[in-house]
């Protein structure tokens, strides 16, 4: 398995103006006329990251990063008006035809998968292949397990911290009474939430837990755009039907897909990226590629994770646009 590529600048960086008042940032790295890629951070609310283009060979691929709307460098900051999951689909075909790129590879894990499997199914003509890591697709049954009831049986004492703001007698749906609290005026109260909400989630995403994953936390502001925007996506379901994007997987089954799931993935399980392979055809689809890691996690920093998406870049080198 491949190591992450040396660290390497950007060619060119720029603010994209789309519907409402929204700005988006986004940056182009490695070679200009080479494979086009886009990198689909997760979250959403979290943005990209410095080491989010190491996964490419910047000699043979054209890197596209986005921050979506609210997320990273892109303003307003946090904001959740017109603020959709369709909205995010159709800012990346706005961004694909203004660097007029004609078809592209996309890449994306977690919230990033989710999206790059609704973007996907809907402009399917336009992408070559996708690159898809733990996978995440919304489901009711998804978003209970993480911020209801069943990962608490694994990481109780972090579940404790996380519904422990908010009342006992608000705790049957813990989604709502944080998201409350995340779009309320209470300023105080508003960032203390942002914090346990983020948290949770940073304190769950590896097998062993690496302190600087929740060192993300003290910054505020990330913590914020981070926790209102995916609370805010969860309690309106991403606006889709439940299991819309495995019912609809058909619709991609003819691309080539790499799937690469951490085994004891807490924040979003096996059984998803399973469901999404056997609706994609499972063995007796050769165009898909299942990997699981067997001691790895949820997050795209560990070793195994990170080996397996560079092996995954390298074997699409073979695409041609």
């Amino acid at each position: 398995m491949a190591p992450l590529y040396t660290p390497f600048p950007s060619n060119k960086s720029g603010h994209l103006q789309v519907s409402g008042n929204h700005s988006l940032f986004w940056e182009e790295c490695g070679n200009p006329t080479g494979a086009p890629i886009i990198f689909l951070h997760g979250g959403p609310g979290n943005g990209t990251q410095e080491h989010s283009r190491r996964y490419f060979d910047p000699a043979h691929y054209r890197i596209v990063l986005l921050d979506q709307r609210g997320a990273g460098k892109s303003t307003p900051h946090a904001s959740l008006e017109s603020n959709t999951t369709w909205d995010l689909v159709s800012d990346i075909e706005v961004l694909r035809k203004h660097l007029s790129i004609e078809r592209w590879i996309v890449f994306g894990g977690s919230w990033g998968s989710c999206l790059a499997l609704a973007y996907s199914q809907k402009h399917t003509d336009v992408c070559l292949g996708l690159i898809l890591r733990g996978i995440f697709t919304l489901r009711k049954e998804e978003l209970e397990w993480f911020y209801q009831k069943g990962a608490d049986n694994i990481f109780p004492d972090r579940f404790l911290a996380f519904k422990a703001v908010i009342p006992e007698s608000e705790r049957d749906d813990l989604m709502g009474a944080y998201y409350k609290r995340l779009t309320g005026d209470n300023e105080e109260e508003k960032l203390k939430c942002a914090s346990a909400w983020s948290k949770w989630e940073l304190s769950t995403l590896r097998i062993v837990p690496d302190k600087t994953d929740v060192a993300k936390v003290s910054d505020a502001k990330w913590a914020l755009a981070f926790a209102r925007i995916e609370c805010h996506y969860f309690v309106n379901n991403g606006w889709m039907g439940d299991g819309q994007l495995i019912e609809e997987a058909h619709k991609i089954a003819h691309l080539p897909i790499v799937i690469v799931q951490g085994r004891y993935d807490v924040v979003c399980p096996t059984k998803t990226s399973w469901d999404l392979y056997q609706a994609l055809g499972g063995e007796s689809n050769k165009g898909v590629e299942y990997r699981i890691i067997d001691d790895a996690g949820h997050s795209e920093k560990e070793r195994g994770i990170q080996g397996l998406l560079v092996d995954a870049t390298e074997k699409f080198k073979s695409i041609k646009a």
